[in-house]
């Protein structure tokens, strides 16, 4: 594998700038190639929160596949990738992950990384939280995912909404050892 492989899942969380922003960033990184995978509420809410436009979205991406699309490369564990990573992750894909339904090729690919113990970030999004999402996220950290809800930190004193996620994914995307340029960190000095 000359290039490392990661792979970003957008689902139908109130939130789908973060997964934009994911892209946006791995396309700045080295060496990195993107595979990208939307659910279906993921484009209904592409809609009707932002003003991006499909293309636009995928174009950022090396390879993208339908939900559908459960035959795939990422549907395998033999496609070597760094991991997964699910930005929103909408608490519908939290408990498919959680309790193995592989019933689209998000949630496949998000068992994938789990069951070829590679990194799977969930940047889970819905508040407040009942006891069945508590569960399924103890449930994905005991199999060895990541939960990371996007909580904004200040420290770095955002000027914009931007600023807030491109240090929310950023921090994510690190999880994976991934460098992401210019992304400030407590204690050290941004100047």
């Amino acid at each position: 594998m000359a290039k490392q492989r990661i792979v970003v899942g957008i689902s139908g969380a109130s939130g789908f700038q973060y997964g934009h922003t994911a892209l946006r960033l791995l396309r700045q990184a080295a060496d990195v190639e993107t595979h990208l995978v939307v659910s279906k509420g993921a484009e209904l809410t592409r809609g009707q929160e932002t003003d991006l436009r499909r293309e636009e979205v995928y174009a950022l991406a090396d390879a993208v596949y339908p939900v559908g699309n459960l035959a795939a490369p990422i549907a395998s564990g033999s496609f070597q990738t760094l991991g997964m990573l699910v930005a929103p992750c909408s608490m519908r894909t939290l408990a498919a992950v959680a309790q193995g339904w592989g019933d689209n090729l998000l949630t496949r690919a998000a068992d994938v990384a789990l069951k070829e113990r590679r990194r799977l970030v969930l940047m889970v999004r819905e508040t407040p939280l009942n006891l069945a999402h508590l569960d399924n996220m103890r449930r994905v950290t005991e199999m060895g995912g990541i939960v990371f809800p996007p909580v904004p930190a200040f420290y770095h004193r955002p000027q914009s909404v931007d600023d807030i996620l491109i240090h929310s994914v950023g921090r994510a995307l690190e999880l994976f050892g991934l460098e992401i340029p210019n992304l400030p960190h407590w204690g050290e000095s941004s100047e």
